[in-house]
């Protein structure tokens, strides 16, 4: 059997049986999703992680390219109670270390009790216990990651849908999933997505009918250039934002983000809408959440759990945010009309901006 080791935050020190080879480090964090493994893997927001799978048989429908959320696996390693050969094979190809045969419920139980935590990854056939050790002492914390944004956002802007009909959006990628665009050109939206640090000229010379800030991982208070654009837009455009996007808004109007302890990582958190009392089942995937709007934002929704902020929209501006995943992928698809919304806003305000002097 591959050696495979988990050295831990703490010094503990995890062995399994290595499936993909390869060293690796990264904070350690579990999703509770039962499906949708390869949406998850190919998720940008789980940057610089280790994902742990809490459901103990991860493959058994095979991996197709068509669920993909993006062109590449994003975690730094996989580990599972038992992983197919088709998912093996997968992270294989991408150079991921994978690791099975852990009992996996004692690796969620360390993350809830501890919270999320560094961890050092060894594979392979010669690798020891002290190969894990070493990944570990070189494991940076998700706030020293200043420039994440740089590992998962596009290099130049990209246009999409550009003979729709619909609003013109300016999606900001630091790290956004292809079902997000998907979302919104399936509405009639042309999306431009741009990099997670354009600059506020580049925007402004677009005229978007909405500012939007995409998911991605890391802290958002990294995210500087973001936070500055949603200053200069948010009294003449729509901002809307999902996941990282809310807590970047929230930054960026006086509002306050905290880590969490170890974070909503699932197919099934239950958020309550505050208006409504209506309860809808939600995908998330965030280790970071706002723990205080300001001033300028009202908490809408909050997660039935533990209270956080799900939803925030804008007291005096046009602002609508989530904090999960409207577009699902993998997930319940209870909270699409998140989209609507948020063209609906679009287009109110195309429709009533002043056109310029001539």
């Amino acid at each position: 059997m591959t050696a495979a080791y988990v050295a831990l935050e703490g010094g503990h020190v995890l062995e399994g049986r290595g499936r993909a080879p390869g060293t690796a480090h990264g904070e350690l964090v579990f999703t509770t999703a039962y499906t949708g493994y390869e949406e998850s893997l190919t998720d940008p927001s789980y940057e610089e992680q280790v994902l742990t799978f809490s459901y103990p048989l991860i493959g058994n429908y095979g991996v197709r390219e068509e669920r993909f959320e993006d062109d590449r696996v994003h975690p730094r390693a996989v580990l599972a109670k038992e992983l197919t050969a088709d998912v093996v094979d997968w992270l294989d190809s991408e150079g991921v270390p994978a690791i099975d045969h852990l009992d996996t419920r004692e690796v969620v139980t360390d993350i809830r009790d501890g919270g999320a935590m560094k961890c050092g990854i060894a594979v392979g056939e010669d690798v020891t216990q002290e190969d894990a050790l070493d990944e570990l002492a070189a494991c940076k914390s998700m706030s020293e990651h200043t420039d994440i944004g740089t590992q998962v956002s596009v290099d130049e802007p990209i246009v999409h849908g550009a003979d729709n009909d619909g609003p013109d959006v300016a999606l900001v990628d630091c790290g956004a999933k292809g079902s997000i665009v998907d979302s919104l050109l399936d509405r009639d939206a042309t999306v431009h997505v741009l990099p997670y640090d354009v600059a506020a000229a580049d925007v402004d010379a677009l005229d978007p009918d909405v500012l939007f800030i995409s998911n991605g991982p890391g802290d958002p208070a990294n995210y500087e250039d973001a936070i500055s654009l949603v200053q200069a837009f948010v009294e003449e455009t729509p901002v809307a934002g999902i996941c990282l996007g809310q807590q970047i808004v929230a930054e960026a109007l006086g509002g306050t983000t905290t880590k969490m302890t170890f974070g909503h990582r699932g197919v099934n958190q239950p958020v309550l809408d505050l208006e409504s009392g209506q309860v809808v089942m939600t995908t998330q995937n965030h280790g970071y959440t706002v723990d205080d709007p300001g001033d300028h934002l009202e908490i809408t929704q909050v997660n039935v759990n533990d209270d956080t902020p799900e939803g925030l929209d804008g007291i005096q501006h046009d602002i609508i945010t989530r904090q999960y995943h409207p577009e699902a992928n993998p997930g319940p698809e209870d909270t699409l009309d998140f989209f609507d919304d948020v063209l609906a806003m679009a287009e109110t305000h195309a429709t009533t901006a002043v056109p310029a002097d001539d």
